[in-house]
C-alpha cells in the first residue's frame, strides 16, 4: 500500500462529499428550479454519499488503473448498487428516515436501488477509472503531508461534531413535531437553526420512520 494512502483516501472522500453537494445542487436547481442543500450534516456542503463513493469506487479500483472499459462498468455496477442499498437502510436504520425512494421505478429492489441508477454507478466506474482518479491523484501527491494530516485531524473532529449535531437536531425535528416544547436553550436554538424545515430541504425526500 502507497504511502500516506489513509490520509488521501480522507481527502478523496472530502472531495467526493463536496462534488456531491455541488452537482446535486446544480441538478434539483437546472431540472426543478429549485435550490436544496443536499448535505448530509447540519453545517457544510457535504454530500457524505458521494464521498463514501469515491472512498468505494477508489478501493475497488486503485490496483487496477489499466482496466478495461466493460469491466470498470461491471464492477461500478454491481459495487455501487450494493454501496447504494447499504446507504438506504443504514440511514433508516441508523438516522431514522429515508432520504430517497425509488418505488416505482423499473427494477427496483424495496425502492432503494432500481436499474437506471445502478447503469449509472457503472458508467461513473468507467468515468472514475478513466477521467475522475487520475485528477484527484494528480491534486493529491501535490500534498504536504505533513500539513494535510494536521488538516485531516481538525476535519475529522468536526465532522464528528457535524454528525453529532445533525442526530440530536432530527431528534428534535422528531419531537417538534410531535407537539413536544423545547426543554432547554439547546433545543430552542435547534428549532430556530436546524428545525424541522432546514431538515427538509437537506434530505427533499425524507419520511420519518417510526
Amino acid at each position: 500500500m502507497e504511502k500516506n494512502f489513509w490520509v488521501k483516501l480522507f481527502y478523496i472522500f472530502i472531495i467526493g462529499s463536496i462534488v456531491g453537494w455541488v452537482v446535486e445542487g446544480l441538478y434539483t436547481l437546472i431540472v426543478f428550479k429549485e435550490l436544496v442543500n443536499h448535505s448530509a450534516v447540519v453545517i457544510g456542503p457535504f454530500d457524505m454519499a458521494y464521498g463514501i463513493c469515491f472512498v468505494v469506487m477508489t478501493l475497488l479500483f486503485y490496483k487496477f488503473p489499466k482496466i478495461n472499459i466493460f469491466k470498470a462498468f461491471l464492477i461500478g455496477f454491481i459495487g455501487g448498487t450494493i454501496l447504494e442499498y447499504i446507504m438506504s437502510l443504514g440511514m433508516e436504520l441508523v438516522l431514522g428516515f429515508t432520504a430517497w425512494d425509488y418505488t416505482g421505478y423499473f427494477l427496483n429492489i424495496n425502492g432503494r436501488v432500481c436499474l437506471i441508477y445502478s447503469v449509472f454507478w457503472g458508467l461513473l466506474g468507467v468515468v472514475w477509472v478513466k477521467l475522475i482518479y487520475p485528477l484527484i491523484m494528480k491534486l493529491l501527491n501535490k500534498f504536504n503531508y505533513k500539513k494535510a494530516k494536521i488538516v485531516a485531524i481538525i476535519l475529522i473532529v468536526f465532522l464528528v461534531f457535524d454528525v453529532l449535531l445533525t442526530i440530536q437536531a432530527r431528534e428534535r425535528a422528531k419531537d417538534k413535531m410531535k407537539g413536544i416544547e423545547p426543554r432547554n436553550g439547546f433545543e430552542e436554538f435547534l428549532d430556530n437553526t436546524f428545525n424541522n424545515e432546514y431538515l427538509k430541504n437537506m434530505y427533499n425526500n425524507m419520511e420519518w420512520q417510526k
